[in-house]
């Protein structure tokens, strides 16, 4: 008779979609859950040897670099001393492992006090670090601070790092949403710069589908993922100084939550982290790319 109902609770829990594991759809799976201090995280990125995560908080959080290791325990907690944390939107690093902060967030289109801080942070035992470098920017065709609502066009939450250049991917806020972006290269240098104008393309959808929140670039430098709330967007076919006749493939994830950050664990895999909403989020996820 024990036998029986073990049998028949293992055939009704695997006919029935709402007892399987919730945590993953269409190959986004949770790998773990950020401590509760780490509610708003806003970007990721791995170390050289691939065994911490950095992670940062944006507007309104301390100016400090979380190092996670890939359990998801936090292992450091280092201050950025001389620094402030303006809007701090996304992390990443260049091929050498050093890391930088996109302090870029500009919500409302007007702030002219737009940078990349280059740090010096390389094991999980430092309690604080310094800038090494800043790299201050303005827009190329932005003379309007802020723009109409119709154009604003110059907030930010994704960067990456290829071959001695910024490439900045921006998150449209206009009025009338309709998935434009822009894409702009900086020099990875000290200095005032303005940032070069390289490509204007489209997502497709509404604003969770196609605001963007994160980027990452794979080893090979031939794809970056363009991350937001529901999907991730693979570009291809770029060259390092025009994005304008890049492709695009959208991967849904199936998966709405705020979506803040992603980086390539290797270059079949990301790791995508979202914020903290009441009950839900607040995860680091494993998704395969096909």
């Amino acid at each position: 008779m024990v036998r029986y109902l073990v049998l028949l609770a293992f055939f009704l829990l695997s006919c029935n979609p709402k007892a399987q594991d919730s945590s993953q759809s269409n190959g986004l799976k949770v790998e773990f859950s950020l401590p509760k201090k780490l509610k708003e995280v806003s970007g990721i990125a791995l170390s050289q040897d691939k065994k911490t995560i950095w992670a940062i908080e944006d507007q309104g959080n301390k100016n400090v670099v979380y190092g996670l290791d890939m359990q998801g325990n936090q292992i450091a907690d280092v201050l950025v001393t001389d620094a402030i944390n303006n809007d701090w939107e996304d992390i990443t690093k260049d091929e050498q492992g050093n890391l930088y902060l996109g302090d870029f967030g500009n919500n409302d289109n007007e702030r002219q006090n737009l940078s990349i801080l280059k740090i010096d942070l390389k094991n999980i035992s430092q309690k604080n670090t310094k800038v090494l470098q800043t790299t201050k920017f303005r827009y190329e065709g932005q003379t309007e601070f802020p723009p109409k609502k119709s154009n604003w066009l110059y907030d930010c939450e994704a960067f990456v790092e290829m071959n001695g250049n910024f490439y900045l991917f921006t998150k449209n806020r206009s009025k009338g949403f309709d998935g434009t972006f822009l894409v702009f290269q900086i020099p990875n240098k000290e200095g005032d710069f303005e940032a070069k104008l390289i490509g204007k393309l489209k997502l497709n959808g509404k604003y969770s589908d196609a605001a963007i929140t994160s980027a990452a670039i794979n080893s090979t430098k031939d794809k970056i993922v363009l991350l937001t709330h529901k999907n991730i967007h693979i570009l291809s076919g770029f060259t390092a100084n025009d994005f304008n006749s890049a492709k695009i493939e959208k991967i849904a994830l199936e998966h709405n939550s705020q979506k803040e950050a992603v980086v390539f664990l290797d270059d079949k895999t990301l790791l995508i982290a979202d914020e903290k909403d009441k009950s839900e989020g607040g995860n680091v996820y494993k998704f395969s790319l096909r």
